[in-house]
């Protein structure tokens, strides 16, 4: 399963209403980390299928979501577990150090 786009009107619904751990990854046409990491995460969405799902939300096109988050630097990833964000990581990290900080959050 490839990552989820999520928007402003959609984050109830896909992120906090969700049966499983949803990953966020706030991000931004503009940031060069936010790209570097994106395959990553694809890979990682479909490694890990059924058991997280990885979202992706633009923070340029969703302000809303991203300003009651906090989002002031990007790449943010934050997990969401029945609702709440129970874990978060800044910045850009190797597609290894991504997997193994999800599967211990999850």
């Amino acid at each position: 399963m490839a990552t989820k786009t999520v928007t402003d009107t959609s984050f109830q619904t896909d992120v906090l209403d969700s049966d499983v751990p949803v990953l966020v990854d706030f991000w931004a046409d503009w940031c060069g980390p936010c790209k570097m990491i994106a395959p990553a995460l694809e890979e990682i969405s479909d490694e890990l299928d059924g058991r997280v799902t990885i979202a992706k939300m633009d923070i340029m096109d969703n302000p809303e979501v991203a300003g009651r988050m906090g989002v002031q630097s990007i790449p943010l990833m934050i997990l969401f577990k029945d609702g709440e964000p129970v874990a978060q990581k800044l910045g850009a990290a190797p597609k290894s150090q991504l997997k193994s900080w999800i599967e211990s959050e999850i």
